[in-house]
C-alpha cells in the first residue's frame, strides 16, 4: 500500500501549487459545494494512478484542488462504495492519499435514511458516533505501522470541538441542525421496515451506506473527522415509502445549498 499512496501523491503533487489542509468527500447529490471552491486544478479519477472510478450516479468521479474559506483544500467531488465491488482499502485509498498529501483534517457529507421519528425530510444531521454494520473494516489484514497503529482508539471519531462549531454557525444562521448516529450498511438495496426497525433499536439516528470506511481510515491516520447526513427519506413506521436513488439525489440537492453553508463556514474556522 505504501508504494501505491507514494505513487499517487508523487503524481498528484506534479499538478498542484499549494498543499491541502482539508480534504472534502462529497456524497449523493452533494457535489455543488465545489461551487464554492476556487478551483486550480481538476483531475478526473480515471487520470489517477491507482485511483478507484466511481461508478454511481450523482457522483461526478474528480479530485478538486482550490481554496475555500481561505484554506487550501482537496475535495472529492464523488466517492466510492463497498456495494460497487471495491475492497475496503480500495474504497479508503484516496483518504490515505490525502493524508500523505498534507491534510489534517478530512470533513465528509452523506445521503441518509432517518429513523429518528423526530427526523424530518430534508434535516442535516451532524454525525456525532458511528455503527458499522458493513460486516468488513479497511484495517484488516497486514498492518502498515508507517501509517497507524494495528489498534487505533475509536472513543471519539468526530470531533468534538468542530461539532460544537457547527452548531454555533447553525444558530448564528438560523440553520437548523440534528445531531446523531450514524449506522453503515453495505447497500446498495435500501432497507425493509424490519431493518428499519433494528437499526433504530440498536442506536442509531440515520442509515447509509458509506462514510464509516473513510472515517475508520481518517482516525487509523491520527486525522480529526467532521461529517453530515442530509435525511433523504425515512424509514420510520408510518413514514416509509417507495424509495428510489434519483429520489435520494434529489432530497439531497434541495438541501445542499444549506449544507453548503454550514460547511464553507466550518472551513472558514
Amino acid at each position: 500500500m505504501l508504494k501505491k499512496i507514494a505513487e499517487t501523491v508523487e503524481f498528484l503533487e506534479k499538478k498542484i501549487t499549494h498543499k491541502p489542509e482539508i480534504g472534502i468527500i462529497l456524497g449523493t447529490g452533494l457535489g455543488g459545494l465545489v461551487n464554492e471552491i476556487a478551483i486550480e486544478t481538476t483531475i478526473p479519477y480515471k487520470l489517477i494512478p491507482n485511483f478507484p472510478v466511481s461508478t454511481v450516479i450523482g457522483h461526478q468521479g474528480q479530485l478538486i484542488f482550490g481554496k475555500m474559506g481561505g484554506k487550501n483544500i482537496v475535495a472529492m467531488q464523488g466517492r466510492f462504495h463497498y456495494y460497487e465491488g471495491y475492497s475496503m482499502q480500495e474504497i479508503t485509498f484516496p483518504v490515505r492519499v490525502m493524508k500523505f498529501l498534507g491534510i489534517n483534517l478530512l470533513i465528509l457529507s452523506n445521503a441518509s435514511g432517518g429513523v429518528n421519528p423526530e427526523f424530518e425530510v430534508g434535516d442535516i444531521m451532524v454525525i456525532e458516533d458511528h455503527i458499522n454494520l458493513m460486516k468488513d473494516n479497511p484495517l484488516i489484514g497486514k498492518n502498515e505501522d508507517e501509517i497507524g497503529t494495528r489498534f487505533p482508539d475509536m472513543g471519539c471519531p468526530y470531533d468534538t470541538a468542530l461539532i460544537e462549531k457547527a452548531f454555533e454557525i447553525a444558530k448564528k444562521q438560523n440553520i437548523k441542525l440534528q445531531k446523531g448516529v450514524y449506522a453503515a450498511v453495505s447497500g446498495p438495496t435500501f432497507e425493509t421496515p424490519a431493518e428499519y426497525r433494528y437499526i433504530r433499536i440498536i442506536g442509531a439516528d440515520a442509515v447509509g451506506m458509506s462514510t464509516v470506511p473513510e472515517v475508520i481510515s481518517a482516525r487509523h491516520m491520527g486525522l480529526k473527522c467532521f461529517a453530515v447526513s442530509v435525511i433523504s427519506d425515512l424509514g420510520v413506521p408510518g413514514k416509509i415509502e417507495t424509495i428510489t436513488h434519483e429520489h435520494v439525489i434529489d432530497a439531497a440537492s434541495a438541501v445542499e445549498p444549506v449544507m453548503t453553508r454550514l460547511i464553507r463556514e466550518l472551513v472558514s474556522f
